[in-house]
């Protein structure tokens, strides 16, 4: 055995060999991997087969995601699961770009019920600005925090995204038929004004002209079908809009906070690491372009 190994050489192990290389895991789940990806132009993997778990979350662009066969058409807000021996894919698109929370992990030798949580789904759902979002994003930056307590707090989050993932998936829009029902299309037209008008100072005013609705409907409407208000969904908007500027420019902090709304550099601050539990600095910095570059080379420890 070598004097240390890296985080790719832990995800290609099976789940116990994993186990006297990770410090401060007593019990499962042991998360073997966790970080944030920033693909380069051109990146893919093919048919990679791995012996644990896998969660992947699509923070910005697309990317097609092939597993066991079936093609999964992956945009900002979905989460894909594979399990131990399913060949899956990941492949850029051309002109889009892709940057994924990717964490892999297992259970040891204890059994975890994946099929009763998941069956046979592999997309688990689309959860851009939910809760299972903002963990994932907390995950990932506890992640490369040495110590105890924080490793705990992972695990932690592990498991609330597993099951709030179990128990949310995809919520639908349109009807079987394929059109909108009349509320339904204004709260499609609301949410397209948001998107529009983002770096603008949207007020519920703004909104019931365009619906034509009550603010009290519109805010009801809207959570109904969105799982969120109007202004949370704006929020995160503008959450989003700020990261893309922070991956895909060389604007400070302070030129972002104005493109995307905000006059204050600290209230924009403050509102990023409310809703994220991170700056944007440090969300920056666990940026990768490389996939396999993850964390400091990694040590066994003594084991009873």
């Amino acid at each position: 055995m070598t004097d240390s190994i890296s985080n790719i050489d832990l995800i290609e192990m099976n789940p116990t060999d994993t186990i006297p290389w990770m410090k401060d895991y007593y019990c499962p789940p042991y998360i073997t991997m966790a970080h944030s990806f920033n693909a380069p132009l051109g990146w893919m993997i093919e048919n990679r087969v791995l012996r644990q778990y896998a969660l992947q979350y699509v923070v910005n662009g697309a990317a097609e995601y092939p597993v066991s066969g079936v093609e999964y058409n992956t945009v900002q807000g979905d989460l894909l699961f594979h399990r131990p021996g399913e060949p899956h894919s990941i492949r850029t698109i051309e002109g889009k770009p892709y940057v994924c929370l990717s964490i892999v992990f297992h259970f040891g030798s204890s059994v975890f019920p994946f099929d009763q949580l998941f069956q046979e789904r592999h997309l688990l759902g689309n959860f851009a600005g939910q809760s299972v979002e903002r963990k994932l994003t907390q995950l990932i930056r506890l992640y490369g925090v040495p110590g105890l307590s924080n490793q705990m707090q992972c695990q932690g989050l592990l498991m609330q995204i597993l099951a709030e993932a179990a128990k949310s998936g995809t919520r639908e829009v349109e009807t079987k038929g394929g059109t909108l029902g009349p509320i339904l299309a204004k709260m499609v037209l609301v949410k397209n004004y948001l998107v529009d008008h983002y770096m603008s100072d949207v007020s519920h005013m703004d909104l019931e002209q365009v619906s034509g609705l009550s603010r009290n409907t519109i805010i009801l409407k809207f959570k109904n079908t969105f799982g969120m208000t109007p202004m949370q969904y704006l929020t995160w908007v503008r959450i989003q809009k700020a990261k893309e500027l922070a991956i895909q420019t060389n604007l400070s902090i302070g030129e972002i906070a104005r493109n995307v709304g905000y006059s204050d550099v600290h209230t924009f601050g403050k509102m990023f690491k409310k809703n994220t539990g991170a700056s944007l600095t440090d969300f920056c910095n666990t940026l990768t372009t490389d996939y396999l570059n993850t964390r400091p080379r990694i040590v066994p420890h003594e084991v009873d």
